[in-house]
């Protein structure tokens, strides 16, 4: 079975093309010829991908679909793929604008298992990426908020909240860095994909003003990379960063 890469993704492991073949098959035999496409996404060199994600595209999905597919559901998840995210066409081309981020990132980041590339000519709109970023951005910030409150001053509770909110900070800072594909960071900077902390920080840092080495330590945090020294201020200029973040946001225009 050839795999195309379609978009910027990682390397398939070849346990991984083992249980995508098998996950093909397995798809096949539940709904036939209905099946359009089936691309995987959410695999990679980041440890906290455990499973490798997959989105079926089918003519229609029946309840019944669900029911047969169900008793495999196990199997591949012990062969490392989530349950598949199992779509008609028509609904992932309708829910563009309700999911822009979560679609966007695969579209923009996938591996075309079976089928036609899906995505060939779909794009999310740009002032539905940026609604996705701000409702992201802003909830980020009321979890920090929240967060202090919840720690009572234990700065051990501080610097665990810090921790825990660092992947979804970098997921938000890379979904800022794609708005407009990119092009309100700098061109040289790895504005798509999945680039590393420096690289995010300092594209940031260019075009929001955030400081990147405040962006490096909050990354690092989640990794255990960087013992922070009093984390209440450490939190302090965080929160400030991610109240900028979502002002910048809010104005995006393209």
């Amino acid at each position: 079975m050839a795999f195309m890469a379609s978009a910027p993704a990682g390397e398939l492991t070849d346990r991984q093309r083992a249980a995508l073949q098998t996950l093909v098959s397995d798809l096949r035999t539940i709904v036939g010829s209905r099946l359009h496409a089936l691309v995987a996404y959410g695999f990679g060199p980041d440890p906290a991908a455990i499973y490798v994600r997959t989105l079926g595209l089918l003519e229609r999905v029946t309840f019944d679909d669900l029911a047969r597919a169900a008793p495999f559901a196990a199997e591949w998840q012990r062969r490392g793929l989530a349950v598949p995210l199992l779509l008609s066409r028509h609904e992932f081309e309708r829910t563009l604008d309700v999911f822009p981020l979560e679609y966007g990132n695969i579209i923009a980041n996938h591996v075309v298992i079976v089928g036609d590339n899906p995505f060939a000519n779909t794009r999310v709109a740009d002032a539905d990426r940026r609604r996705g970023c701000e409702q992201q951005a802003k909830s980020h910030l009321i979890h920090l908020r929240e967060g202090f409150l919840e720690a009572q001053g234990d700065s051990r509770n501080v610097a665990r909240l810090i921790a825990s909110s660092a992947p979804a900070f970098r997921t938000l800072l890379t979904n800022l860095a794609q708005l407009d594909g990119g092009g309100r960071l700098d061109s040289n900077s790895e504005s798509t994909g999945d680039p590393g902390s420096e690289a995010l920080a300092s594209a940031i840092e260019r075009t929001i003003g955030v400081p990147a080495s405040l962006i490096v330590e909050v990354l690092a945090s989640s990794s255990g990379l960087g013992a922070v020294a009093d984390p209440t201020a450490l939190l302090s200029r965080y929160i400030e960063a991610s109240e900028r973040i979502w002002r910048f946001v809010d104005g995006w225009r393209a």
